[in-house]
Formats: structure tokens, sequence, C-alpha cells
């Protein structure tokens, strides 16, 4: 399971002559949308899905380790400098009537024997092959006090054998952090956010304190949909608080997710006020499935000190000094 997925439009390179705002860092394009529907959107039945907000964090994995559920961490396998290289040529060389081939061997860096691919990605004679990119995603576990993953590490306790997770609460309208078993999610994506994932978007904790949490993939369903229309979906970005996300997902019945990024209608992100970080949200820990004696540092003691507890907004969660 991968959380690669194909875009709903077709899509265009904008370049400098198209005036497009490009912020703080100017690029020689842009990636748009165009107001067609891919081919791949189509035969996944784009139009009967069900639509998602697109979180923004990290990806995550959760699948068997040393015998019990673990949280593993994204690491694509990526081509070294000679590969890149080899890769760049023939991409520049215009020969569409050949087909690259990659030397698995030689071509890509090293990743730790731990690693492993993506269910999804393709094989051959035994080896997994790179996307269109070059690129070989894939997963390493996530051991417990790892520095290279210490955010990742923060929401897992493999002793209780637990996960902090954000999700919708019983009560419509609310959202609950609660430990939820690894067992329970054990197969399934989920995206980590928090104070030190991609800028902090959603302004969960702070630098003394920060704050991390998981939300499995597809968790909210977006209740009210734009049609699939580039103007009804650039409205309803623009105009809608629950428009207020970084994208969609869309999850096709056949497996399939769609997903639009609102950079790609040329909006920007991430916004001051997102519609995640607005909602209410209560802690809940007693009556849960953990009964475990947390230590005292960690993520999951000072959300169980704060059980019972509601907060107006996800962002106004704060652990006292």
């Amino acid at each position: 399971m991968f959380c690669h997925y194909p875009e709903i439009f077709n899509q265009r390179e904008s370049r400098l002559k198209d005036k497009v705002d490009w912020g703080e860092k100017r690029e020689p394009f842009k990636v748009l949308a165009t107001d067609t529907i891919t081919g791949k959107a189509l035969e996944a039945d784009v139009h009967n899905a069900i639509p998602t907000e697109k979180v923004d964090g990290t990806c995550c994995y959760v699948t068997t380790y040393k015998g019990q559920p673990y949280l593993w961490a994204r690491l694509d396998r990526k081509p070294s400098k000679q590969g890149e290289k080899r890769f760049k040529r023939f991409l520049y060389s215009l020969e569409d009537c050949k087909e690259f081939v990659w030397n698995i061997e030689e071509d890509f860096k090293p990743v730790p024997d731990t690693w492993i691919p993506a269910k999804d990605i393709e094989f051959s004679n035994g080896n997994p092959l790179p996307d269109e990119n070059g690129h070989m995603p894939g997963w390493v576990p996530v051991e417990k006090n790892s520095k290279q993953y210490c955010w990742h590490s923060s929401v897992v306790n493999y002793e209780a054998g637990v996960a902090l997770v954000l999700k919708h609460h019983a009560d419509p309208g609310l959202l609950e952090i609660c430990p939820v078993p690894l067992s329970e999610i054990l197969e399934q994506t989920l995206e980590l956010i928090g104070t030190n994932i991609n800028a902090n978007p959603y302004g969960l904790g702070s630098k003394k304190h920060p704050v991390h949490l998981l939300v499995p993939h597809g968790a909210f369903e977006i209740k009210n949909p734009p049609a699939l229309k580039q103007n009804d979906i650039l409205s309803w970005f623009e105009s809608c608080t629950e428009g207020k996300v970084e994208g969609i997902v869309w999850h096709c019945h056949d497996g399939c997710l769609i997903k639009l990024h609102r950079h790609h209608l040329g909006l920007p992100w991430p916004l001051a006020e997102t519609y995640l970080n607005s909602q209410p949200v209560v802690i809940s820990f007693n009556g849960t499935k953990c009964d475990y004696d947390f230590e005292p540092k960690s993520l999951f003691h000072h959300f169980s000190m704060l059980d019972g507890q509601k907060f107006d907004r996800l962002k106004d969660i704060k652990f006292d000094a």
C-alpha cells in the first residue's frame, strides 16, 4: 500500500510568461490542472467515489515487524548520481521508441536491510522496479527512541501496542484524540502531522512541547463535496469553510485513490486557518482499550493528563509547562 495517487485532472506546465504568482520561490514553471479529467480517474469511476480531505503530513504504514504491529516510515529508494545522470540523459534524448533499462544494483542508493518496497510496486526478475520518476517507494520500521524518526516514534508505544490517533468522534462535528491499538490499524496507511512535519500547517504544539498525531487515510470524508468540474472545485476551495484543506482524495470502489492538490489550481497552501485545525476536539484516554503507565515525558502521558478535556479548536491544545 502506498500514498502516491494519480491526479484527477490532466495537467499542464505554466511557465513564467503565463504570469503565475510564484510567491517567494521563483521557479521556471508550475504544474497546473486543466479542466479535463484523466483517463485513470474515469476508469476508476471517480464520479461515484468517496471524497476525503487530503491531510498535509508524511505518509506512514502499519505492518508486522519483529512479530508485532509496527509503524513504518516512508523511504523512497532514489537513484545514485550516476544513475540519475543516465536517466536524465535518456529523458532528454527524446528516444521515445526505446525503454530505459535500470541497473538496480548500480543505479540506486543503498537502503537499510529492513527496507521493504511498497505493495503496488512492480517487480522484474525478483527486483523492485522504479516508478516513472525513477524512485522506488517503500518503508522502513520506526524503532523505539529512533533519532532519525523521533517524531514518528513519539506517536507509538510498542509496549502498550498503541498509536496516538486523530479521528472523528462519535458525536457529529467533533474530533477525538485517543490511543488506538496498532493491531486495529494493521495494513493501513496513515498521515503523520504535527509541529515538526511539513512546517506544521495545522499549527499544532510548540517548539517546547511538540505535538504529533496519526490520521488514518480517508478518515475525514467531505460531506458536501463540489461537482467534479474545475470551476466548481475552485469555488469550493475559495469560498467554503470545508474547502480550507490541502486537497481532496477520492476513494474509488475499486480501491484506486485519485487526488487533487489546491496548488494545481493556483491556490495557496498552507492557510492561516484550516478546516482541520479549527474544529473542536476531545481527548479520550479513559474508556479506551489502553491501560498502561506511560513514561512521564512521553506524548501519551501528556495527552492522558488531558483526558476528557474538550478544546474549541484542534490547534488550541497546549500542555502545561
